[in-house]
């Protein structure tokens, strides 16, 4: 064994180590930190799902404050989500058609992150009319729901239906949230800690539900 070419490369082993204990992980660190969801605003999206008074905007863009009421009953605001990431939708609860697979594939993101504080859901009826407290109550306990990550909200119409249009850009149709409005949509929409919209999903196919849990993953990763 030539004891004489170990001594004259220990420097080089010593490089070798040092490079990948410190240069490899700062590498991966800078890839993830590349790999960030986009932020949408106004101006991003299908003008045919933005409000014509704020079409024009491209950036700052937030969920605006709301107050709704719980399928407990609970007054719900911006408050019950500050710090959160959070999926809304919107639906009724006599729907047979796209809310079923809807509020199906919203469960399987509920299991997923069951026993993460982080995460939560927020589903808007777009029947309030009709889907009182007690309605919303007995559908959120034949669902599964969980009260304390998914509020399951009603309220005045036209603050729903102008969340829809201006906050959320979740409603192709234009409308004025009057007695004739009504809004009928499968998007998801993903919300990050500051209130802006990160992702849009179709909520009624069940392949995307896999790809909303890798982007909530990928969501706290760039809040760690």
């Amino acid at each position: 064994m030539n004891i004489q070419f170990f001594k004259k490369s220990k420097y080089t082993f010593l490089f070798l180590i040092l490079f990948t204990l410190i240069a490899l992980p700062a590498y991966y660190f800078l890839v993830k930190v590349d790999q960030k969801l986009p932020i949408y605003n106004p101006a991003d999206v299908n003008p045919k799902l933005v409000d014509n008074s704020i079409r024009m905007f491209t950036k700052n863009h937030t969920v605006s404050d709301f107050e709704l009421i719980n399928q407990n009953g609970k007054k719900v605001t911006q408050e019950d989500y500050k710090g959160k990431i959070y999926v809304a939708d919107f639906f009724f609860v006599t729907c047979k058609g796209i809310c079923i697979p809807m509020s199906n594939n919203m469960l399987k993101l509920q299991e997923a992150f069951k026993d993460d504080d982080d995460i939560m859901f927020l589903s808007h009826t777009v029947t309030p009319e009709l889907d009182s407290v007690p309605v919303l109550k007995a559908y959120t306990e034949r669902k599964g729901i969980d009260d304390k990550k998914w509020n399951v909200t009603t309220g005045e119409k036209k603050h729903i239906y102008e969340l829809a249009r201006k906050s959320y850009f979740a409603v192709l149709d234009e409308g004025d949230g009057g007695v004739q409005d009504f809004i009928h949509t499968e998007n998801f929409i993903l919300i990050d800690k500051d209130k802006r919209i990160r992702g849009m999903y179709d909520g009624t196919k069940y392949e995307n539900m896999q790809k909303i849990i890798d982007d909530i993953l990928l969501l706290k990763e760039e809040y760690k």
